[in-house]
Parts: structure tokens; C-alpha cells; sequence
């Protein structure tokens, strides 16, 4: 096996045990490109660690830094996860540039802060996750290389505003809120976790506040996948997958708020699985 090949081998392995949602869609594709995008998700896996550990805000500072300038100078590359990105970078016009903006979205993570408007959201939420769906569109190829990435932009700001709808109790224990604050003081919400551990919901405003929340990713999610019909048919079904276990996700939550104020929700394999046959059976979620 040559150095290439092992690289791959390495960002395989990181995506079997890592990507607990994006693998149902990225086992839909051919081998070439499953292995193109194996190779982005864990460069992208590798930015988003040093973000979410536990090492001192100066150092993860320091390890970003480190993935830019690596990001500079590819061609001297030994990092396995790296030269993989390299030769995937050779075979698809990847936009390299799209893993600066994530290292921005995680730099601002890591100095901490609110967001007051939604407005304010939506960049980060295209720094951190309308990056990742126009690294992977750049993989899969469309038939209109203009609206292809911006509808790839489209639908991984919808997935992320799912995460953060999934995700607000376990952020609040980690010191990050996501939830605009006008719309927090819209909806009269303080976040805060009672002595039960679980998210406070005084007169239902929380509730209410992730229903509504939902209604917007919902439009997010009809502007983003008008990218499927520019797409062939096994890249269309990796991102229907992608796109309906998060959807999927976002509609259990809208039903019943209550179901992520005590635990951090999700799909069961079944069901994953169940989205990611239907996606390359019929091509839509």
C-alpha cells in the first residue's frame, strides 16, 4: 500500500468511527469520491476537535493557526489526513479556502460570546457548516457550478441550525449559547438548567422558541436541496441521506421540544439506515 493509499485508509477509518450521521450518506458514493470526501470530513473532524477539547483557549488558538499554515503549503504535506486532502485537491476542484472559514467559525467558538441576531448566526453557521456542504458539492460535482455551492451553502446552515437545536442544553454546560439573543428575549427565555439537570421551559417559552426556530430551518432546508436535481444520481442520494436524518431530527424536535431539554437526541441506527436506502432507492429524502 503506498503512502497515498494509507492516507486514505486513515481518513476511512476516522469517518467509519467518527461521522455518526454523515456516513449513511458517504457510503451512497462510488469509491473515488468516498474516498475524496472521507478525506475532507476528517480535516474538517480534525478542526472541529481542537474547538470542542479541552486544552487552554491560547493553545487550541495556537493548533488552529497550525491547520492554516498547514493548509498553505500542502505540497510538503505528511500528515496522513493532509495528504489525502492534497490528492483529493488534485482530482476535484475543492475550495481550500472553505476550511479557513471553518477555522474562523471554531476560532469564535473558542473566544466565547452570544449572538444577537439571527443575522449574526447565519455567518457563523456558514463559517462552520455552509463550508462543509461547498467542500462537498465541490466532490460530488453539479450541473450548475454557480447554484450548486450556494445550495450546498443553503443546506449545511440548515443542518447546523438542527444541531444547535439538538445541542442547547449540552452548549449552556459548556458555556456557548447559539439561540439569537433578540429572538431569546422575543420569547421571554433565560437559558438555564434546573437541580433535575434538564432545561428550565417557565410558561413554554423555550418550547415555542425551538418550534418557531424549526419553522426557519425548514426553509433552509427547501432552498438547500434544490441542489439535488444538479447532482448524479449516488451524489444525490449522499446528500438526501446527509439531509434527511438531520430533517428527520429537526421534526422530532419541533414535535416535542421537551425531548432535548434532559438529553442530547438522536436517530437510532435503524432509522439512519432506513433514510440512507430510501435516499439511493428513490434519490430524494
Amino acid at each position: 500500500m503506498t503512502a497515498t493509499q494509507e492516507a486514505f485508509a486513515t481518513c476511512a477509518d476516522i469517518t467509519k468511527t467518527q461521522a455518526r450521521n454523515f456516513s449513511y450518506g458517504i457510503r451512497l458514493l462510488p469509491p473515488e469520491k468516498r474516498s475524496a470526501l472521507c478525506a475532507v470530513y476528517a480535516l474538517a473532524r480534525r478542526i472541529d476537535d481542537i474547538g470542542d477539547g479541552d486544552l487552554p483557549a491560547e493553545q487550541k488558538r495556537e493548533q488552529l493557526t497550525a491547520v492554516r499554515k498547514s493548509l498553505e503549503n500542502l505540497d510538503a504535506a505528511t500528515d496522513p489526513v493532509l495528504v489525502a486532502v492534497r490528492d483529493a485537491s488534485r482530482r476535484h476542484p475543492i475550495p481550500l479556502a472553505a476550511f479557513g472559514e471553518l477555522v474562523d467559525g471554531v476560532e469564535r467558538d473558542v473566544d466565547g460570546g452570544s449572538f444577537a441576531t439571527f443575522d449574526d448566526l447565519a455567518t457563523y453557521c456558514r463559517q462552520v457548516a455552509g463550508s462543509i456542504g461547498r467542500l462537498c458539492v465541490s466532490i460530488f460535482g453539479a450541473s450548475d457550478p454557480i447554484a450548486g455551492p450556494a445550495y450546498a451553502d443553503a443546506l449545511g446552515i440548515a443542518l447546523q441550525q438542527t444541531n444547535i437545536l439538538r445541542d442547547i442544553r449540552e452548549d449552556l454546560q459548556n458555556g456557548r449559547v447559539y439561540l439569537p439573543q433578540d429572538e431569546l428575549d422575543r420569547f421571554g427565555v433565560e437559558l438555564r438548567i434546573g437541580p433535575d439537570g434538564a432545561l428550565v421551559d417557565d410558561g413554554g417559552g423555550l418550547s415555542a422558541l425551538i418550534r418557531w426556530s424549526a419553522d426557519r430551518a425548514r426553509i433552509w432546508y427547501d432552498d438547500g436541496l434544490r441542489l439535488v436535481p444538479l447532482l448524479d444520481r449516488r451524489s444525490a442520494a449522499c446528500a438526501t441521506a446527509m439531509a434527511g436524518i438531520y430533517r428527520r431530527l429537526l421534526d422530532r424536535i419541533a414535535a416535542d421540544p421537551a425531548l432535548v431539554f434532559d438529553r442530547r437526541l438522536s436517530l437510532s441506527t435503524w432509522q439512519k439506515s432506513g433514510v440512507a436506502v430510501r435516499a439511493l432507492a428513490r434519490g430524494r429524502a
